[in-house]
């Protein structure tokens, strides 16, 4: 399916307050299993901008999760030091 400006803007939008797909779906008047099939096409317009809201929201949280680290937050600690093993995974 091929979405508009608009369309691709509020489902990075809504994917970066975690919205689920059905979701967005009856918002945007579609089958959600068209959405979430287009979703899945990685290389898609709708894929990229699902999956670039879904990651800005993470980095705000990822963000404020190091502040509370560093600040003593045991919990935000041990959170901080498990990304840092999973980023290393990663590499």
């Amino acid at each position: 399916m091929t979405y508009s400006e608009s369309e691709l803007e509020q489902i990075e939008r809504f994917a970066s307050i975690y919205l689920k797909i059905s979701d967005i779906a009856i918002i945007l008047d579609i089958p959600a299993e068209t959405l979430r099939y287009d979703i899945s096409q990685r290389d898609t317009p709708v894929s990229k901008a699902y999956n670039r809201g879904k990651v800005s929201a993470k980095v705000k949280l990822r963000h404020q999760e190091m502040q509370l680290a560093q600040v003593g937050s045991p919990l935000a600690l041990e959170n901080t030091q498990k990304n840092l093993l999973d980023m290393e995974d990663d590499e």
